[in-house]
């Protein structure tokens, strides 16, 4: 576990998502992690599942920066953080592709109601979701728009962050 958390957190730092290691009070969404105006807050001490780490920060990392910046506590509804979900599923998936870690680590048994192995399933087999809305961010591309600008398809990435908000 903590060799994953490590490279986990570099990987963070490396691409620009800003975290900090402190303790949390009380109960959030997934145990030992929660969002505050933009910075992902992790608690070792309480944090059970390294991957989860990946696929909060994809939430920060699939936002425009001014609303990365005033991501807080439990995300609202509504379509752009709904769609923002399937944006993190995906970008997790990317990111366990890019560093070499098995996406069981992000999509656990104690996850995504009981939907993992599905969701491996279908990245595995190429059945991509939310691509389009990272494409859309300017973030990856699929097979067609690869091709034309002759640079690899998602699951690579050609941004980790999203810098501006579409028009």
């Amino acid at each position: 576990m903590e060799h994953h958390t490590s490279l986990i957190l570099s990987f963070l730092r490396d691409i620009g998502i800003s975290y900090s290691l402190e303790e949390i009070e009380g109960e959030t969404f997934l145990p030992g992690l929660k969002l505050r105006t933009g910075t992902l807050i992790i608690d070792r001490g309480k944090l059970l599942y390294p991957g989860d780490i990946l696929h909060e920060a994809g939430h920060l990392a699939c936002m425009p920066p001014d609303i990365r910046k005033n991501m807080s506590d439990n995300l609202p509804g509504g379509d752009l953080h709904d769609g923002g979900e399937l944006m993190a599923i995906a970008w997790s998936y990317a990111a366990c592709i890019y560093l070499n870690i098995d996406a069981k680590v992000v999509f656990h048994e104690h996850g995504y109601k009981n939907g993992s192995d599905a969701i491996i399933e279908n990245f595995k087999a190429s059945r991509f979701i939310a691509v389009p809305l990272l494409q859309w961010l300017g973030m990856t591309y699929d097979e067609k728009q690869a091709q034309i600008h002759e640079l690899p398809p998602y699951p690579a990435m050609q941004k980790w962050l999203c810098t501006e908000r579409p028009g």
